[in-house]
């Protein structure tokens, strides 16, 4: 689904992360962990198209997608969220949703079009509100859900424009356990068909999760293993579970 080949960014002298290769098959969920200043954001952000890379060069579903803009990227089945929430607060829930399918449709372009959605657009919100637990605060105000919702929220709006591949930068950041088993469910409950990259720093949950992880330290890739294989990894307790250096 897709390859990175020896993806290296640098700004200015400073090397950010470098020689990072992988290749993530069709419904693969994958966490990408590590220490603050391992490198997972700016990868992240390489994938997404938000961060280009200076060196190497990425391919999905069979497409050179190195130097394309987000937005070409997301046309391309590719979706993500943010560490931070990033919403309309005085629209409803379904007008969000209706904004994030738009943004992929020619209809966003005109004056004078109506906000009614037709039978197919219907659908897909309906989909994503359901795959995201939130089918029944559809017509909520996004600034009256709980900040757990609204993470949820993110969730869908993601799924909404049917990605095959999808970024998720810390969903369950900031949540109570309550909210983070939830994001959890909906991470797992995920159709297989599409293919997921994780970063998050609670790895009971991460792990509980992905199929597969990726550990990063000082800009490359450690190590990749099953979850079982992480979690008995010296290497991976020695430089992001602290444990010393001399032991």
């Amino acid at each position: 689904m897709i390859r990175l080949e020896s993806i290296g960014k640098q700004n200015g002298r400073q090397i950010v992360f470098i020689e990072a290769s992988a290749a993530l098959q069709k419904g693969e969920k994958v966490g990408l962990v590590g220490p603050n200043g391992a490198g997972k954001t700016t990868l992240f952000n390489a994938i997404a198209g938000a961060v280009p890379p200076t060196s190497g060069g990425i391919s999905f579903d069979g497409h050179d997608i190195t130097r394309l803009p987000p937005h070409r990227r997301a046309q391309l089945g590719i979706s993500r969220t943010f560490q931070i929430t990033n919403l309309f607060p005085t629209l409803s829930v379904h007008d969000n949703m209706i904004l994030a399918l738009r943004g992929l449709s020619s209809r966003k372009f005109s004056l004078f079009g109506l906000p009614d959605t037709d039978a197919g657009e219907a659908a897909r919100i309906a989909a994503a509100l359901g795959a995201a637990r939130l089918a029944a605060r559809a017509d909520v105000t996004v600034k009256e859900l709980s900040y757990g919702e609204q993470r949820q929220l993110e969730i869908a709006l993601s799924l909404v424009t049917t990605p095959t591949m999808l970024l998720l930068d810390e969903p369950a950041a900031g949540l109570s356990p309550s909210e983070r088993s939830m994001v959890a469910d909906i991470i797992r409950s995920l159709d297989r068909d599409i293919t997921v990259v994780l970063i998050e720093h609670d790895m009971d949950l991460a792990l509980g999760i992905v199929d597969f992880v990726t550990c990063m330290f000082e800009g490359r890739i450690l190590v990749e293993e099953p979850p079982e294989g992480i979690r008995r990894n010296a290497r991976v307790q020695e430089v992001y579970l602290g444990k010393p250096r001399h032991a």
